[in-house]
C-alpha cells in the first residue's frame, strides 16, 4: 500500500467534503483605469493574460510591469490566490488558471482581463495543489460550462461561485503533490535533455560539415550557374492545399501540396525572399510545384552529385547570401547573386564520402527531432493519466 492510500484510509475512508467556490473564497477583478503607457518601465511587476494561460504556477521573477501611481488602490496578488483567464474565443479556453505558489514580499498585480479567487482561509487549498487540480479535465469542463457569449466567450464569476471541488485533508494534498511534482519535473528535465542532446549533434554537425567542405584541396572551384539550371516556379502561395498529389514548395520550411506540378527533377529549393531568405530547406526528387519567389537548382552535370551540392548550399548559403542581398522593404535575392555563388567540386568519389559522412547525421538529428515531442507528449500523457486518477474523490455523504 502507498503513502497515500494509507493516508486516505486514515484520513478520509468515506470520502472528502466537496466545497463551491463562493463558499471557500471570494474573486476579485485584475487591474483598472490602466493606460499603455503605465505598462512601460513599471514600478511593480505584472501578470499578463499569457503568462496564466501558459504556466500552471505564477513565476514571481516575471519581466513584465506596471506603473502604479501613488495613493492608487489596486489589489496586489498574494500567496495562494487562484488566478483565472477571464475570456476567449473559445468557451472551453475561458478560465484557464495559475496560481501563486511562492511568498514574497513584492508587489505583483494583475491584468483586467483575469481575475482572482482568494481563499477565506489559506490552510484550505495548498497552492501547489491548486495548481495540479485547477487544471484537471474535470474543472476544466465545469469551469468552461460557465461561459457565455457569441463570438466572444466570458467567464461569469457568479456561475464559478457554484463550481465545486474537493477538498481533502491537507496532508493528502501534500502527498498528491508530491507525487504529481515529480511527474512534472521528469518532463521538465527530460525535454532539458532532449534538447541539450539535439543542440550537441546540430554542433557536431556543423563543425564536420564545415571541415569537411573547407579542408579539400582537390576541389575545383566554379560558379553555380556553370554547373546549374536555376529559375523560379509559377505557383501563388494561395493555391496551395492541405492534401494534394505533389508537393508545393513555398518560402518556408513547411511545403505545401498541389494537384498540379512544374517540374520533375532532383533540385535544391530556397527562398526568394522574406524570413527564409538565403536559408535552404528542401531537397526536391520527382514532381514538384514551386512557389513563384522562391528558387529551384537543378545541377545538370555529372561532376557535381546533387545531394552533395545541396549540403554544401546549406552551409555556405545563407552567409554568402547575407552579404550581398538586396535590402529593400523586403529583403531579397536577385538571379545574379545565385549565378555568381561559387561552389567547390571535390572529385566524385570525395563527393560521396562527404554525403555519406553527413546523412547519417542528419538521420541523428531527424530521429531527435521527430522523438523529442512524442517521448515529452508520453510522458505528458502519462502525468496527466495519474493527475485525474489521483484527483478523482469519493464525496462524502453528510
Amino acid at each position: 500500500m502507498s503513502r497515500l492510500d494509507e493516508l486516505i484510509k486514515e484520513l478520509c475512508p468515506d470520502g472528502v467534503k466537496y466545497k463551491t467556490l463562493g463558499e471557500i473564497g471570494s474573486f476579485y477583478g485584475g487591474l483598472t483605469g490602466k493606460s499603455k503607457d503605465d505598462f512601460k518601465d513599471g514600478n511593480a511587476k505584472f501578470i499578463s493574460y499569457k503568462n496564466v494561460y501558459s504556466n500552471p504556477a505564477v513565476d514571481i521573477n516575471t519581466n513584465e510591469s506596471v506603473v502604479i501611481h501613488e495613493g492608487e488602490k489596486q489589489r496586489c496578488l498574494e500567496y495562494g490566490d487562484i488566478i483565472f483567464t477571464g475570456s476567449s474565443e473559445n468557451p472551453w479556453e475561458c478560465g484557464i488558471s495559475s496560481v501563486v505558489t511562492q511568498k514574497t514580499d513584492e508587489r505583483m498585480y494583475l491584468n483586467s482581463f483575469c481575475f482572482i479567487l482568494r481563499l477565506n482561509d489559506i490552510n484550505i487549498l495548498i497552492p501547489d495543489f491548486s495548481k495540479h487540480l485547477f487544471r484537471s479535465p474535470n474543472l476544466r469542463y465545469q469551469i468552461g460550462k460557465t461561459a457565455n457569449g457569441v463570438t466572444r466567450y466570458n467567464v461569469s464569476k457568479k456561475l464559478m461561485e457554484k463550481v465545486r471541488i474537493p477538498v481533502p485533508p491537507l496532508q493528502v494534498q501534500e502527498e498528491i503533490v508530491k507525487i504529481l511534482d515529480k511527474f512534472t519535473d521528469y518532463v521538465t528535465e527530460l525535454q532539458a535533455e532532449l534538447q541539450a542532446e539535439l543542440q550537441a549533434r546540430k554542433q557536431q554537425y556543423e563543425y564536420y560539415c564545415n571541415h569537411l567542405m573547407a579542408d579539400n584541396k582537390q576541389a575545383k572551384w566554379v560558379k553555380l550557374s556553370e554547373i546549374a539550371d536555376i529559375g523560379t516556379g509559377s505557383s501563388n502561395t494561395n493555391e496551395g492545399l492541405e492534401e494534394g498529389l505533389y508537393p508545393f514548395y513555398v518560402r518556408s520550411q513547411e511545403p505545401l501540396r498541389k494537384n498540379e506540378y512544374e517540374y520533375d527533377e532532383t533540385a535544391i529549393i530556397t527562398a526568394g525572399d522574406g524570413v527564409g531568405v538565403g536559408k535552404v530547406y528542401h531537397f526536391a526528387e520527382g514532381k514538384y510545384a514551386l512557389h513563384q519567389r522562391a528558387y529551384r537548382i537543378h545541377i545538370n552535370t555529372n561532376d557535381v552529385i546533387p545531394k552533395y551540392y545541396f549540403y554544401y548550399m546549406r552551409n555556405a548559403f545563407l552567409s554568402y547570401i547575407e552579404k550581398n542581398m538586396f535590402h529593400g522593404s523586403v529583403a531579397s535575392i536577385r538571379r545574379p547573386m545565385l549565378n555568381e555563388f561559387p561552389v567547390p567540386v571535390p572529385p566524385v568519389d570525395e563527393q560521396l564520402r562527404i554525403i555519406d559522412i553527413l546523412d547519417r547525421f542528419d538521420i541523428l538529428i531527424n530521429d531527435i527531432k521527430a522523438g523529442l515531442p512524442a517521448e515529452i507528449e508520453a510522458r505528458q500523457k502519462q502525468y496527466e493519466y495519474y493527475r485525474d486518477k489521483l484527483l478523482s474523490f469519493k464525496e462524502i455523504e453528510l
